[in-house]
């Protein structure tokens, strides 16, 4: 009886949405949007999951509108493709390669860049170590990088691969940046969620499951995703203040390698009306370059226009807030 109700519950969520999640929707409503030509001379940006999908998309279309950006990913012969796309078309990119499932290596980065103070975590440099790259400013940072993992993983340091990638090296990150001034008052956080929030609550206990029985690698995206909304609605709340602007939004149905590569059935059943990478990139380029006004609570952004977080009851309802949300990722480091 349950797979039964999971399966009608999936038809009529992939029915309800079938057109508006798809390159359809984001065909009709650009036909109403006005003529976009973001200009990005003067701005550093940030973007991590850069060496492919809407992370490489974004990255060489901020270059190509002035932006001088640094691109995060691992190591990668995909990370050098990116780099070489943009020497070739004389962009400013460059890399800055990071495993973003250890957090010694996002405490690594952060230290190059002179964002030491209050990142967390531990690291084997000497106080106040720098590099080339150290102390520039950030003007947008879009938390990107994603991975659905089948295969239950631990990390060297012990935390579920998916959940240390998805949530916690971007809350690392941010706050880093945020700590050492690299982030002004002017700057946009762009977060990057998923379809999949809409289908559970928040919990923290889903966020890192480290027993491998209780592990779901769909049910565990989902559940990072739903996080990262009320993650970034935290910092829109505590960043109000100050100027900085904090963003969350779903680029639809989007035919990426990871999709290909984690949902094989339903890239199969959908590959002809999936989005391209540009419609998926397509809503972070505008935050960044409009800074909309946001509406007060819980909700994100798509296609250009902020939209209910929640699509049912259920996923309002949840022991866990915004601040014990940050005390679990406090902890978890």
């Amino acid at each position: 009886m349950d797979k039964l109700k999971l399966l009608f519950g999936a038809l009529a969520f992939y029915g309800r949405f079938f057109c508006s999640f798809t390159a359809i929707g984001f065909h009709v409503r650009r036909l109403f949007w006005p003529r976009f030509q973001p200009d990005f001379h003067g701005q550093h940006w940030v973007v991590t999951g850069a060496s492919a999908g809407i992370g490489r998309h974004i990255a060489l279309a901020a270059a190509r509108a002035g932006a001088s950006v640094t691109a995060v990913a691992r190591a990668s012969t995909k990370l050098d493709e990116v780099v070489a796309t943009a020497q070739a078309e004389g962009l400013q990119l460059q890399a800055a390669p990071c495993d973003l499932s250890s957090m010694a290596d996002v405490s690594r980065w952060l230290v190059e860049r002179g964002a030491v103070a209050n990142s967390g975590g531990t690291t084997n440099a000497a106080p106040g170590q720098t590099t080339a790259a150290a102390l520039q400013r950030v003007d947008v940072l879009v938390n990107n990088a994603g991975v659905m993992l089948d295969e239950h993983t631990l990390t060297a340091e012990g935390l579920e691969a998916s959940f240390a990638t998805n949530l916690l090296s971007h809350y690392r990150l941010t706050k880093g940046l945020v700590a050492a001034g690299l982030l002004p008052s002017t700057a946009v956080v762009v977060n990057m969620t998923s379809g999949g929030a809409y289908h559970v609550p928040l919990s923290t206990a889903m966020l890192n499951v480290t027993d491998a029985a209780r592990y779901n690698g769909t049910y565990a995206y989902a559940f990072h995703k739903r996080a990262q909304v009320v993650l970034s609605e935290y910092w829109r709340t505590q960043w109000n203040a100050d100027g900085r602007r904090s963003y969350v939004l779903h680029p639809g149905w989007v035919d990426t390698p990871g999709v290909k590569r984690s949902l094989p059935r339903f890239r199969a059943a959908l590959k002809r009306v999936l989005r391209d990478e540009a419609a998926g990139a397509d809503t972070a380029l505008w935050l960044a370059a409009t800074k909309p006004a946001q509406p007060i609570g819980e909700h994100l952004f798509f296609d250009r226009k902020a939209r209910a977080a929640h699509l049912a009851a259920s996923t309002r309802v949840s022991r866990d807030t915004a601040e014990t949300l940050v005390a679990y990722l406090e902890k978890a480091q």
